[in-house]
């Protein structure tokens, strides 16, 4: 058996290796988007208000004082849930995508590793060092990955407190002011 009959076994599981490590670094995962609101659990927007009319009011006169309410707790606060985008009260906080994308570092970190595994390995062993440099590569790569990642969740996590905070704000005013308004007009409101 000759020397490089001898190689080619060896040169083929370098390649191997370095092809799997290669493309294993584009694949990523997708990163699951928590809901949120369920569809299961009901929970009341904040502005929900529940209206008693405490002076023999009609429905009619309950239904017209109501809406007026609404239209100068709108003024007052500067707030109109009703028009909220998609009936909802709450703002979806923005999608933030780390850049260059996941997998990105592991792919060039593969690639770099196997070429500078290659050439600094025994030219004996070039597939050898080209596999492990392949590998160590594509780990340091997908820690590089992940910190990007961790930093655009973080990023994506301090929008969606914001947005709920402002929220929260405007829902505070909005209801504190209707419930002045109804109040002012003779009913009893919870």
């Amino acid at each position: 058996m000759t020397s490089s009959q001898k190689e080619a076994p060896h040169y083929r599981t370098g390649l191997a290796l370095l092809a799997a490590a290669t493309l294993a670094g584009c694949v990523a995962a997708p990163r699951p988007h928590p809901a949120r609101a369920s569809s299961v659990d009901y929970q009341p927007a904040p502005t929900e208000i529940v209206v008693y009319p405490a002076q023999g009011q009609s429905s009619q006169r309950l239904d017209r004082d109501r809406y007026e309410c609404h239209l100068w707790a709108v003024r007052e606060s500067g707030y109109d849930p009703s028009a909220s985008p998609a009936s909802s009260y709450r703002t979806a906080a923005p999608r933030v995508e780390p850049d260059p994308p996941a997998g990105y570092s592991t792919t060039m970190g593969a690639v770099s590793g196997a070429v500078i595994g290659a050439a600094v390995a025994n030219p004996r062993r070039t597939a050898e060092g080209a596999a492990i440099g392949a590998v160590v590569g594509a780990v340091a790569g997908s820690a590089a990955d992940n910190a990007r990642q961790a930093r655009a969740d973080a990023v994506e996590d301090a929008y969606a407190r914001r947005n709920e905070r402002q929220a929260e704000r405007n829902d505070r005013g909005y209801r504190r002011a209707m419930i002045a308004c109804l109040q002012g007009r003779g009913y009893t409101v919870r």
